[in-house]
């Protein structure tokens, strides 16, 4: 692989640091001081202290960069142009229960466009990442959508519900993690995601990994940052899954 900015270096090695404090606190699911922020969204104490790494490194690393978070929202510092987006778990709700399916998501927006993304599965220990023009990659390998030009074939992902009822005839699954959705599409584990009134934290870093590893994403810059309406899928697929969508 071609060698990584200092932009996303400064990613992984934040990382690295609030990996360390998930895999941890995931070790003692069952101690966790956990507040209800509405139905079916809870926030976690890990939550907060992830995020809060991740925001003290990166300022360490750039002072001026502004920040777009799940649990604090916008910070707007001399630098309103470049942009970390972060969602510090992205899966509350499986880590909550147990599950070992969740990540940390970071993206970083220069003059409006996305150009770094990494989407960090602690327990597995899985790193997906991409930079604008510089391709996408799991684990350091380069990585393609997959090339599955039959529907039939194709394996979906969504966190809506009912889809089981709106798409029969798709073969869906719902992980209750968005970022690592993408992130398998990107790597061809997925041939497609799509979701209604996602917010921006959740797709950002899933929506360049995709489009550098060859897929295609909708546009989304109609809509507001906490209410989009996501669609990625390969490139062979895209067309085909749309017309699916034609009523969603």
């Amino acid at each position: 692989m071609n060698s990584i900015s200092p932009h996303l270096n400064i990613m992984l090695k934040a990382c690295e640091k609030a990996s360390k404090v998930i895999i941890r606190d995931f070790g003692e699911v069952e101690n966790l001081q956990v507040a209800k922020k509405g139905p079916r969204d809870f926030v976690t104490m890990t939550d907060k202290r992830v995020e809060k790494i991740l925001i003290e490194e990166f300022t360490k690393a750039k002072k001026n960069y502004s920040f777009l978070t799940e649990e604090s929202g916008k910070i707007e510092n001399n630098d309103k142009d470049k942009l970390w987006i972060i969602d510090p778990i992205d899966g509350t709700t499986n880590f909550l229960h147990g599950i070992p399916h969740f990540a940390i998501s970071i993206a970083l927006k220069i003059d409006n466009q996305l150009s770094s993304a990494l989407i960090h599965d602690p327990i597995k220990n899985e790193i997906f990442f991409a930079e604008k023009n510089n391709g996408a990659y799991f684990n350091n390998h380069r990585i393609r959508v997959s090339s599955k030009t039959d529907i039939e074939d194709c394996l979906f992902s969504s966190d809506q519900k009912g889809l089981k009822n709106i798409f029969p005839n798709l073969d869906m699954r719902c992980s209750g993690c968005s970022a690592l959705d993408l992130a398998y599409v990107g790597s061809g584990r997925f041939d497609g995601f799509f979701h209604n009134k996602i917010n921006l934290w959740d797709i950002a870093a899933g929506m360049l990994i995709v489009q550098e590893a060859g897929g295609i994403v909708n546009d989304i810059s109609k809509y507001k940052d906490d209410s989009i309406d996501i669609r990625a899928a390969s490139t062979n697929i895209y067309s085909k899954m749309m017309k699916k969508l034609d009523n969603f």
